[in-house]
């Protein structure tokens, strides 16, 4: 069995931050964010990963799973979900604002919070949420149990160069 990942956007820019991990012929989605637009992209507001080649496999595509919070992860979260009928699974505050943000847009999704250094299974993926220190709270990095070993997705995270403690 072998998994692959796949970068949908957020390499060499900041902001679409999405990948997609596939195993056993299902894909999951981690994060779902935009970015907005350069000077020279006159007329656009905003920018979203390139999933339309997950159109056509668009019955493998089990959930998406959020990082955390920021626009940069799951701003685009509510177009992707007009196309995709899937739950998002995220820390109990990351899923909630996700929440918002598409329900702004009038869709309606399925939204499971879930706590950290728990096992969560959807489809053939295992997963956990481990916590980061991020400039939101409950910022979470992602490990997936695979048939090739646990694969670590470190999401978003910022140190802080003088802690209080």
């Amino acid at each position: 069995m072998t998994v692959k990942l796949t970068f949908l956007g957020g390499l060499g820019e900041i902001g679409r931050n999405c990948a997609a991990i596939e195993h056993d012929g299902k894909i999951a989605l981690i994060d779902c964010g935009l970015m907005f637009p350069e000077e020279d992209m006159l007329g656009v507001d905003l920018v979203f990963p390139n999933w339309e080649w997950l159109k056509e496999r668009s019955d493998d595509v089990m959930c998406v799973i959020v990082t955390h919070g920021h626009e940069d992860h799951v701003g685009s979260l509510a177009y992707f979900l007009k196309d995709f009928d899937v739950p998002v699974y995220g820390t109990d505050f990351s899923v909630a604002l996700a929440r918002g943000r598409v329900d702004e847009v009038g869709v309606e999704a399925e939204f499971v919070g879930r706590p950290d250094n728990e096992w969560t299974e959807c489809g053939p993926f295992k997963f956990m949420f481990v916590p980061v220190s991020h400039s939101i709270p409950q910022g979470a990095g992602i490990v997936f149990d695979t048939p090739e070993g646990y694969i670590i997705h470190s999401g978003d995270f910022k140190l802080d160069p003088t802690p209080p403690f």
